[in-house]
């Protein structure tokens, strides 16, 4: 493999993969695992890559706006993300549309998709449901992670140390009587949601609204969360077990094609 611009031979590790792209992209995923700001040795400890590779690397992720850098030297992810993001956003929306169906055909009730961006769970995609009596999370809407199903499904798939870094940052406050707001009791519930397959929302986010979320995986990475949303009676009155099964085949499929 040769750079056309230099015709050099770009170095190529032994999985086939350009070894400086994939260390870039080692760097911008510990930025976004920080919540998109970190120093350089937090970098360092997320990716163990050596200081001087860090720097060679962050100095072109600055110049083409991928990365910026604060008043105290920390660096955060650059505005040229967002261009890119919202692409993607609109073609995984897209995609996601006749699996959120398939959700809403399981169920008889709307479904849902969001991601991680940063510290915010933001909804991506929706189906409704076809009843006259519906719940809403409206597409491009930003809600913190610890009182939605969607978002405990995102935080299950990381590390305490991770999500304690998460909550620190942004807080847990109380949206409803139900909402967890202490970090013991939120790495409990990411416990439970790791060992049942999927997490749910009772009333946490909104009273009388209860949801029902399962992970979309992108290879060894949750990437997305699936959910189902509804009046309270109506989702308490579903098996659980049984909807979180078909859920969860329907997210797979889903993931295969994200893979693919």
């Amino acid at each position: 493999m040769s750079d056309a611009r230099h015709g050099t031979a770009a170095p190529v590790s032994s999985g086939g993969t350009v070894q400086s792209v994939d260390r870039a992209l080692d760097v911008l995923e510990a930025l976004a695992e920080r919540g998109g700001e970190a120093g350089l040795s937090e970098i360092a400890a997320g990716t163990g890559l050596p200081y001087g590779t860090i720097h060679r690397l962050l100095r072109t992720l600055l110049a083409r706006g991928y990365v910026r850098q604060e008043s105290d030297r920390r660096y955060a992810l650059g505005g040229a993300l967002v261009r890119l993001g919202g692409v993607a956003e609109r073609m995984v929306a897209t995609l996601a549309q006749p699996y959120l169906t398939r959700m809403v055909e399981l169920s008889g009730e709307t479904a849902n998709l969001a991601v991680l961006e940063g510290d915010f769970v933001v909804y991506v995609a929706q189906v409704p449901s076809p009843r006259r009596l519906r719940m809403f999370a409206e597409v491009g809407r930003r809600v913190l992670p610890h009182s939605t199903a969607v978002g405990k499904v995102l935080m299950a798939d990381r590390a305490d140390d991770e999500v304690a870094a998460l909550v620190g940052r942004t807080g847990m406050p109380r949206r409803t009587a139900n909402t967890v707001v202490d970090l013991p009791g939120m790495l409990e519930e990411l416990r439970r949601v790791r060992e049942r397959g999927y997490a749910v929302d009772l009333g946490e986010e909104e009273l009388g609204v209860h949801c029902l979320a399962v992970g979309v995986r992108d290879g060894a990475r949750t990437v997305a969360a699936m959910s189902i949303s509804g009046p309270a009676g109506r989702i308490e009155a579903l098996d659980r077990e049984e909807l979180a099964e078909g859920m969860r085949g329907i997210a797979r499929d889903f993931g295969a094609v994200l893979g693919a």
